[in-house]
């Protein structure tokens, strides 16, 4: 599995199944099993999180304990559904002022 540091954005293959709360990334030395890094994070929701039931961590850059932690994996540039949504969005904004 592969995720994307959240301080230096870095991509790191993680070998184990999942993130431990020590583990580190070697580009900058940040912790890995943080809120940034979690698939259930989002800065719009309640608690800045999506899973309704995780408890509120202060700090969102820090390891915590929190049960529902899940990697965020990488979508590198060009693959998944949300860069391709991205991309079209772009393309029509652009063509909104051609000349």
């Amino acid at each position: 599995m592969q995720l994307q540091c959240g301080k230096c954005h870095a991509v790191i293959k993680v070998d184990a199944p999942r993130v431990g709360l020590r583990d580190v990334c070697p580009s900058c030395d940040a912790d890995l099993h943080t809120c940034r890094n979690c698939k259930f994070y989002d800065p719009t929701k309640h608690n800045q999180c999506a899973e309704p039931q995780a408890d509120w961590v202060r700090d969102k850059e820090g390891a915590n304990y929190c049960d529902y932690f899940s990697p965020n994996p990488v979508l590198l540039a060009g693959e998944g559904r949300a860069s391709a949504k991205a991309d079209e969005a772009k393309k029509k904004f652009d063509s909104l002022f051609k000349v």
